[in-house]
């Protein structure tokens, strides 16, 4: 389910449908900024792009050495200090099967930054949808119709983002968009031509037995959409940034835990503009050796 909270935000129609509502009464006082980042490419989106947090309801329940839950309470107030205009978190958001407790840590650890921004989530396969929709308040207006399956658009004038869900089994690792799921984006790409698209969905898009099980479908897909520059994924804990067919693939890093002692832990900086965006990796732990260094992507033509 790819929202977290939801209410209207109004910045001079930028942000046409990126909307937050407070789930909890603690989150009644939520606010909008006015500002609108700019940079020397004329009007732009920053987002916070976020990753396998991995939640526990616990606040102990870690991996490899590392506190999911200390992580992400760590990385709140540097995403704050960013001001983005909205933050995604692309999948795992809880520890390893959905539970309830972890949904409602989650929650309140990201409370200060639901305040001040809107707060997408996707599901990855450690997550778990009736959980999940219990924990949060359904959204109003972006949700698509997609049977079982639940995708978010969100509108912006340089860039139209597309959460996909490819949530397919609890704490197993393959995942799937399904045939539904690919028909409505193939639908609804043949009538959103005027801006590039990005798309972000939770698994990885090789041939492994825990990627992404209709990769190779999604890519057939998209050869008849070139507006689709980008697709942003996460479920493999790794930092890169590559191309396959012409689209850019950008592998976000984890915020709870790496697999490996060379992937950092961390979350990117995004400006999206009219043609490209802009990654600022912002490592806490792992490998840092790239914290703080800028990669632009410009979309191709």
């Amino acid at each position: 389910m790819p929202f977290l909270f939801h209410r209207p935000m109004h910045r001079r129609g930028f942000i046409e449908s990126a909307a937050l509502g407070c789930t909890f009464a603690a989150l009644a006082g939520c606010r909008s900024s006015t500002s609108t980042p700019r940079d020397a490419h004329g009007p732009s989106l920053r987002l916070a792009l976020l990753s396998d947090t991995h939640i526990p309801g616990d606040r102990i329940n870690g991996h490899r050495g590392f506190n999911p839950w200390e992580n992400l309470r760590r990385i709140v107030p540097e995403v704050l200090q960013a001001k983005p205009e909205g933050v995604i978190l692309n999948g795992d958001a809880a520890r390893l099967e959905g539970l309830p407790g972890d949904y409602a840590e989650l929650l309140q650890l990201l409370a200060p930054v639901a305040a001040e921004a809107p707060v997408y989530i996707g599901l990855g396969n450690h997550d778990d949808r009736k959980n999940f929709g219990q924990a949060l308040t359904a959204p109003s207006g972006l949700r698509q119709a997609v049977k079982e399956k639940h995708v978010l658009v969100i509108e912006h004038t340089v860039i139209r983002i597309v959460v996909l869900d490819s949530l397919q089994f609890v704490n197993k690792a393959p995942g799937l968009l399904g045939k539904e799921q690919r028909s409505w984006l193939a639908g609804f790409l043949s009538t959103h031509r005027d801006r590039p698209v990005a798309l972000f969905v939770h698994h990885t898009l090789d041939d492994n037995d825990g990627d992404l099980l209709d990769a190779p479908r999604l890519f057939e897909l998209l050869r008849h959409h070139h507006h689709v520059k980008a697709i942003f994924y996460g479920h493999s804990h790794v930092w890169s940034r590559t191309r396959r067919e012409g689209i850019h693939m950008v592998n976000l890093p984890a915020v709870g835990y790496n697999f490996r002692d060379l992937d950092p832990l961390g979350w990117v900086d995004a400006r999206f503009h009219d043609t490209g965006v802009d990654l600022t990796l912002r490592a806490f732990a792992g490998n840092v050796a790239d914290h703080g260094k800028t990669h632009p992507i410009l979309w191709a033509s």
